[in-house]
């Protein structure tokens, strides 16, 4: 049982590291600096772990089709960012990443911009990168396999701890737009946060696109109550063109 966790455990990171690696040069390259991305202190991005693990582990049986494994791993990573985004939204009432503004989106949570490389890097995955990572991992002796493993697990275990703690101060904190939800009230709730500490501010960084949910409720209401109102006036005129014919 602990070698079938440690192997999954060390894949995981592995990966969750390597997503983090690969989204921190897409930064780098579109903004010219050096992001900490995700939620993690440290150099991992666990949705890339659980990502390469379904693929691997539900995928296998396709491995004899590139097109099939391409399509499958489409639909899984799809639906697992999916799903992250929207459980994140639930719990602590903010939306992290939006890709409304991107071509092919649905609902802002995925698009097909990252919908194809999800694909290609299955793929790439499955065929290349897993059985070089099964021969490193079988050359190492089991002792220090476990010394890795949990060494890594009391790093993470902290990690886990420190960040869900600063989620949570910043769900608490979203409160405050409870009375008062408008765009600037929420700056200021952003850069009140941001003013507990480095860890606060490396949140924002990590998320550029990150919004309260409150904000936008708040503006999707007024769009409605606006369409309601000019609906309204319309109707009015319609039956006073009307009276003033008869």
């Amino acid at each position: 049982m602990w070698n079938i966790f440690r192997y999954y455990f060390l894949f995981f990171i592995f990966y969750s590291f390597l997503g983090w690696l690969m989204e921190v040069i897409l930064i780098f390259f579109q903004d010219k600096k050096l992001v900490n991305r995700g939620f993690f202190i440290g150099p991992y991005c666990p949705i890339y772990g659980f990502g390469a693990i379904l693929i691997t582990y539900l995928l296998h049986y396709f491995i004899f089709s590139p097109i099939l494994l391409f399509i499958f791993s489409v639909i899984i990573c799809s639906l697992l960012e999916y799903s992250t985004s929207y459980i994140l939204e639930k719990i602590f009432h903010a939306r992290w990443w939006d890709y409304s503004h991107n071509k092919y989106n649905l609902n802002g949570r995925i698009c097909l911009n990252t919908m194809i490389p999800f694909g290609l890097l299955g793929i790439i995955m499955v065929y290349f990168i897993n059985p070089n990572i099964l021969k490193i991992y079988n050359n190492f002796d089991n002792g220090v396999l476990n010394v890795i493993t949990i060494i890594i697990l009391i790093i993470v275990l902290a990690d886990f701890i420190i960040s869900i703690t600063i989620l949570i101060k910043i769900r608490k904190d979203s409160h405050l737009l409870a009375k008062d939800n408008t765009e600037e009230m929420s700056k200021k709730v952003i850069e009140k946060i941001k003013g507990y500490g480095i860890l606060f501010k490396r949140i924002f960084m990590a998320f550029p696109n990150f919004r309260f949910k409150h904000i936008r409720r708040v503006i999707k209401e007024k769009t409605v109550n606006a369409k309601n109102k000019i609906n309204n006036y319309v109707r009015k005129g319609n039956k006073n063109g009307k009276k003033d014919k008869k």
